[in-house]
């Protein structure tokens, strides 16, 4: 029995041995797995970092281009507006024009044919967006008038009584100011009749 027990203490030993080497082993491998999960977890933060990272880029990208496009899209608009200024610029010359031939034009049918003219002619540039300044008994205004020269006048001082050339706005823009002669205050010395 004796025996029995030695060869069972020495299987006991044996397993027991096998099982600690199984142990260790595992141990190792846990171990392993521990370090290998710590390097995945730093490597999945620097990757959730980094995406986050470029997220907030691309938000910012996004934002920068769709302030260019804002930005593109009103000067588009304001070329557009103004597209044609150089061309009405050159054509406010052809009313000039027919005002002069109106002034001289004896009273008839020339005279009215001229006058339809000018008005048709006008119109079309009024539907593109031209429209007068509006000069007389007015206020002078620098943004709007040009002073070509000033009267001894009753009339309020800088009061404008005379439109000498029509000036023009295109859209909210002035192309061409009004040429103006404006009034002075009388002196009290001089009495005007």
């Amino acid at each position: 029995m004796e025996e029995k027990i030695q060869k069972s203490e020495k299987e006991v030993e044996k397993l027991a041995r096998e099982i600690k080497q199984e142990s260790e082993k595992i141990i190792k491998k846990e171990k392993k797995l521990e370090v290998e999960t710590d390097k995945l977890k730093k490597q999945l933060e620097d990757a959730k970092r980094l995406a986050e990272e470029r997220l907030n880029r691309l938000k910012y990208l996004q934002a920068d281009f769709d302030n260019y496009r804002k930005q593109f899209e009103k000067e588009k608009e304001q070329i557009i507006k103004l597209a044609n200024e150089t061309l009405i610029k050159e054509l406010i010359v052809v009313l000039d024009d027919f005002d002069a031939a109106i002034k001289i034009s004896a009273e008839g049918e020339n005279r009215k044919g001229l006058l339809k003219l000018k008005k048709k002619f006008f119109d079309i540039l009024v539907n593109q967006g031209l429209k007068e300044i509006e000069s007389l008994g007015r206020k002078f205004n620098p943004d709007f008038h040009e002073v070509l020269c000033k009267e001894l006048s009753k009339h309020d001082e800088d009061e404008i009584i005379e439109e000498i050339q029509k000036g023009y706005m295109l859209k909210s823009k002035v192309i061409r100011t009004s040429k103006v002669k404006v009034s002075r205050k009388e002196d009290k010395d001089l009495k005007i009749n």
